[in-house]
């Protein structure tokens, strides 16, 4: 459906203006998706995205600081993500061998399996795949690459 359709605004200052408001449209979109599938699991999209970098690192354990630069929202407080993930179950915290300041996150077992279980992969290709072609994901990921430079 168009942007214009969608949000019932019919004039743009110009294309590059649309485009802004598309891609925060888009974006807002794709996480109420994502965020809707989450929410039958009980984690956050944060927490989620916690989880995908954990896995990333298993079986070796990694820190806060390093979470921090992986996650997809800079803006999230990730040490109070990793606590709720270890209340949880799905992460566990130990102090670290060699700086006795720093702290080795590492994901559970359960942790593993409920990333597995959840697969927002094949969620979002599903998706997509019914909406855009190979080549076109192509281009648009071209694109926005180019867009931040």
């Amino acid at each position: 459906m168009k942007l214009e359709d969608e949000i019932f605004n019919k004039a743009f200052d110009n294309q590059y203006h649309k485009l802004v408001v598309n891609i925060l449209y888009t974006c807002g979109w794709i996480n109420n998706l994502l965020q809707k599938e989450l929410k039958k699991h009980k984690i956050t999209m944060q927490q989620y995205n916690v989880m995908r970098i954990l896995r990333g690192q298993y079986p070796r354990p990694t820190t806060v600081n390093v979470v921090k630069e992986r996650m997809l929202d800079k803006m999230s407080d990730a040490s109070r993500i990793v606590n709720r993930l270890v209340e949880k179950r799905l992460v566990t915290r130990e102090i670290n061998t060699y700086d006795t300041r720093a702290r080795d996150i590492l994901i559970t077992t359960a942790g593993l399996e409920l990333i597995e279980k959840i697969n927002l992969e094949k969620v979002m290709d599903k998706i997509i795949t019914k909406n855009i072609s190979k080549q076109e994901a192509k281009l648009i990921n071209d694109l926005l690459d180019n867009l931040r430079g």
